[in-house]
């Protein structure tokens, strides 16, 4: 089975052409190839599949097997394969996720795709929508202790859901102490992604993400958007800021005209391979 490795500021999947190859077991198959010693090694994998009510129709799978509704940094790797690929000669395409349409914007540089721009939608901010367990509408201030911490979290769901909360060191914080721990809290009943985030200016975030059923991931494209989100409603940045992750930055911006977020961020190449496990 061919494959290709692609990745979106170091978020990295395993990306099969549904178009091409059939994949019978995809909640095993994300395993074994995600696994980094005896598989391809990656965040997990991405299915590119035909579609009937859009352009491409698109199916993640975290590592551990779970299948996701959204990944923003997959979802601009899509983009890129496909045109590149020769999947489609249009610039401005749809792709279908468990998250629902999202628009992709591809940006050219000397004929190949080098930066995409995606509309993720509205932010969902009720509670039992995200969800979360919360009195609060929009969630903002919720108390939840891990450990030895207690942590005030903004929950936000971009299709998936977040918990955002903010530290003073992002580099030296435990992320995978805490966020294992408040990922199957019970305030949330499908798991949670959760975002530690330290403001360094209005127009400029740095960000560690603990993606659920992944662990901490070099980047989280939803997680991104919701962080902005959730930072515009607790009055600490503007509605276009830049984010720094541990495999590079991305745009996001909060439109306040149609309640839409985008994203913009680069799409890459790692290498293509065949599976013959």
């Amino acid at each position: 089975m061919k494959f290709t490795k692609m990745q979106g500021c170091g978020n990295d999947y395993v990306y099969i052409n549904c178009f091409e190859e059939t994949v019978e077991n995809p909640n095993e198959l994300a395993i074994s190839m995600s696994e980094r010693h005896f598989g391809v090694g990656s965040d997990g994998l991405v299915l590119i599949c035909p579609a009937d009510d859009a352009d491409f129709r698109m199916r993640m799978f975290n590592s551990d097997g779970s299948e996701a509704e959204m990944c923003g940094n997959a979802i601009r790797c899509v983009g890129k394969y496909v045109y590149d690929r020769g999947l489609t000669a249009k610039t401005t395409i749809s792709v279908i996720t468990l998250a629902g349409l999202k628009i992709l914007e591809l940006n050219l540089k000397d004929g190949v795709v080098d930066t995409v721009r995606v509309d993720m939608g509205e932010p969902i901010l009720e509670a039992a929508q995200i969800p979360v367990v919360s009195e609060k509408q929009p969630v903002i201030g919720e108390e939840i202790k891990a450990l030895d911490k207690t942590f005030n979290f903004t929950c936000v769901s971009m299709g998936n859901p977040h918990a955002v909360t903010y530290v003073d060191d992002v580099k030296n914080f435990q992320v995978e102490k805490y966020g294992s721990v408040i990922e199957i809290d019970n305030h949330f009943p499908r798991k949670v992604n959760v975002e530690f985030v330290e403001k360094i200016s209005d127009n400029y975030l740095k960000m560690r993400v603990w993606e659920r059923g992944a662990g901490e991931t070099w980047a989280c494209g939803t997680g991104t958007c919701a962080t902005v989100v959730a930072t515009v409603l607790n009055g600490m940045c503007n509605r276009t800021t830049e984010v720094e992750l541990l495999g590079g930055n991305l745009t996001i911006e909060w439109n306040e005209e149609n309640n839409h977020v985008y994203m913009t961020g680069p799409a890459r190449y790692s290498f293509d391979g065949v599976w013959l496990a």
